[in-house]
């Protein structure tokens, strides 16, 4: 017996006001195929309607995928849990899910990735929440915002404080989805579901789990559906008595913008030379600061932004190896990729299931991490999550919020305001234009970073600039390092606006960073 069916029978058996999970990250994993006959079976028929879509991490993005904006239609969608959206160039119409969100024609939640697969997990084992201290003292605390996105979610709260052995918690809900929509590479006719094909698990097995366990139905896309007995049993991840029905989508996609590339799945290791080493620049220096703070034997986080690049920076210097990366989405080691095919890495030495990675950065368990900011506050905060001005820039916090909870070490890095126009030149650093926007600013628009619970909780935090580098102390932000060329009062002080400290012992950035050859990290 064959559980394959086309995708539209599949949506079909997806009821009026069903709440369904969705595994994917951008491009990676997509079950494109299924989520677009979702919103063909609407467009044609207006159901299923009034739909709770989960997604703990995007699904779809700009190039070629659509993912949720398939769906994305007043009356399909009545509420959206996302630890991330479909993001993209300022310039580009935003996504139809955003468009729905800033009208305020959606529910709309912004909750860390982490914490969604826990409530699914949470909602498999038929227990009635999550208690946590992830997002404390973040936009998802309720004495903040508690998530919501617009209005429309403010007056629906999800998340709330409770008192639990002498402490205070947050408190998410237990998640049981109707439907599961998970994507794999094979099928065999039993519904046995491997991933040789893919570039991570996300958090398939349990989102399928969730599924089962509430009574609902499992939809798997893949690639190919085989014969019974053509998977070994150890490379089956998701076994086919929690799989329903089998979507078979041969042309799918690996990841954004990829068709396919076999050292994204681990079927075959790029020669190290074949990754391309960022450019002399600002950009560069910046992250070779930040590789200086690594130590050998670390296991370090890395997120989108100019710390993608630090990983090329211990390939050109000969280091790779010295340091283990390890990606929310699932890759331990390898190189992680750059741009909008983030979320993948190639040469990796395993894929864990998200939520495990997730457990692993919650708790701080890793060495460091090393991430992005668009906005930085007097007492150390960081806002990565919202930038008001077009809100489909960022994809959200994501894993952000998990893994800034508890980490040792977090070293955020960018320019130092927005829009300045500099270069290098005989090893100094030189501002042809002051940016129009400071980036140090006395409140954060939205706290994705909580400076002041990290002083508190003892956690080491640098920022990492172009032109400074600066410390979160007791008494705030202190600069400690300037670039050589860079006068303190004038390019520093003057271009925040908001006092900084400087350090009794402040000295000038390795000159070695600011000259074209190796730095001999």
């Amino acid at each position: 017996m064959t559980k394959q069916t086309t995708a539209a029978d599949a949506v079909a058996l997806i009821p009026d006001a069903a709440m369904v999970a969705v595994n994917s990250s951008s491009g990676l994993c997509c079950p494109d195929a299924v989520l677009k006959a979702m919103g063909g079976r609407f467009d044609e028929t207006g159901h299923p309607a009034g739909l709770t879509m989960i997604h703990p991490i995007a699904a779809g993005d700009f190039f070629g995928t659509k993912g949720v904006d398939h769906i994305a239609r007043p009356g399909c969608i009545d509420k959206i849990i996302g630890g991330s959206y479909p993001s993209g160039p300022t310039k580009a119409d935003p996504p139809l899910i955003w468009q729905m969100i800033t009208a305020n024609q959606v529910k709309a939640y912004n909750l860390p990735s982490g914490i969604i697969f826990d409530m699914l997990r949470e909602g498999a084992g038929h227990r009635p929440g999550v208690l946590t201290k992830v997002g404390m003292e973040t936009f998802v605390d309720p004495v903040h915002e508690g998530g919501a996105m617009n209005a429309a979610a403010a007056a629906e709260p999800i998340v709330r404080r409770e008192h639990f052995a002498g402490e205070e918690w947050l408190y998410f809900e237990a998640l049981k989805p109707d439907v599961a929509i998970i994507r794999a590479t094979t099928s065999d006719q039993r519904g046995n579901l491997s991933f040789e094909g893919e570039g991570a698990y996300l958090g398939a097995m349990e989102m399928a789990l969730a599924a089962r366990n509430a009574g609902g139905i499992v939809i798997a896309q893949v690639r190919r559906v085989a014969k019974n007995g053509s998977i070994r049993p150890k490379d089956v991840h998701v076994p086919g008595i929690l799989v329903d029905h089998v979507v078979e989508a041969p042309d799918m996609l690996q990841t954004t913008e990829t068709d396919y590339d076999p050292a994204i799945s681990g079927e075959l290791i790029r020669p190290l030379d074949s990754f391309q080493i960022p450019e002399f620049g600002v950009g560069k220096v910046i992250a070779r600061r930040v590789a200086q703070m690594l130590q050998v034997g670390w296991a370090v986080n890395i997120g989108f932004g100019v710390s993608a690049n630090v990983p090329r920076i211990f390939i050109e210097e000969g280091r790779h190896g010295d340091v283990t990366w390890m990606i929310e989405q699932g890759a331990v080691g390898g190189v992680p990729l750059l741009d909008f095919k983030f979320g993948c890495a190639s040469n990796a030495e395993a894929f864990v299931a998200s939520p495990h990675q997730f457990a692993y950065f919650q708790a701080g368990g890793f060495d460091a991490s090393l991430l992005s900011f668009l906005e930085i506050d007097a007492e150390g905060s960081v806002n990565v999550s919202r930038l008001a001005a077009t809100p489909h820039r960022t994809a959200g916090a994501g894993g952000f919020v998990d893994i800034t909870a508890r980490a040792k070490r977090i070293i955020f890095s960018g320019t130092f305001n927005a829009g300045a126009k500099m270069h290098i030149e005989n090893g100094k650093l030189v501002i042809d234009q002051e940016g129009r926007i400071p980036k140090i600013v006395p409140k954060v628009d939205q706290i994705s970073f909580s400076g002041r619970r990290a002083v508190a909780q003892g956690q080491n935090a640098t920022y990492v600039t172009e032109r400074c580098v600066m410390r979160l102390t007791e008494q705030g932000l202190i600069v400690t390092e300037i670039a050589p060329g860079i006068d303190l009062a004038r390019d520093v002080l003057e271009q925040a606006a908001t006092p900084l400290g400087v350090a009794s012992d402040l000295r000038e950035m390795d000159p070695r960073l600011f000259q074209p050859g190796l730095i001999g990290l």
